[in-house]
């Protein structure tokens, strides 16, 4: 079935099955920052934006995006090059693969929360995993581009 949406701003008519998962197309069509990790959608490393909000696309149905607004890191790119400076001037970047997803998730959090706190921050970001560098260096970096103070 060919459903029809918009990726990174770009209108899309995309061939998909009743029963694929939107991580398994948008990966198939060529966006490969879209990882695949547990298939749980316990780990995060697949978030993508969905009409602005995060979305695990490893349980979300390729069938639901119909008219929707996604965005991969791919449409992101100058936000990402300042939150992947932020975040390796701390030293959070290891492997890059959870990236993708955890700088997404930090882009609908900075559009959704006003003046968060440091609290506000890691609860937002629960559900993205890192195997690499743990959590604080992460924490700092984000704290830098969401110009919190602690």
């Amino acid at each position: 079935m060919i459903i029809n949406l918009y990726i990174n701003g770009c209108k899309k008519s995309l061939d998909v099955r009743p029963d694929e998962y939107l991580s398994e197309v948008l990966r198939r069509y060529g966006y490969l920052s879209v990882k695949r990790a547990c298939d749980t959608g316990c780990c995060g490393v697949c978030t993508i934006l969905i009409d602005g909000k995060p979305i695990l696309s490893c349980s979300y149905f390729a069938v639901r995006a119909e008219n929707k607004h996604i965005t991969t890191i791919e449409g992101i790119s100058d936000e990402e090059k300042k939150l992947g400076e932020l975040l390796v001037s701390e030293g959070a970047e290891q492997c890059g693969y959870c990236s993708p997803g955890l700088i997404l998730t930090v882009i609908a959090m900075k559009n959704e929360l006003k003046n968060p706190t440091k609290r506000d921050i890691s609860q937002y970001l629960t559900g993205n995993l890192c195997r690499c560098t743990g959590y604080v260096g992460q924490l700092r970096g984000i704290m830098k581009y969401m110009e919190v103070k602690e």
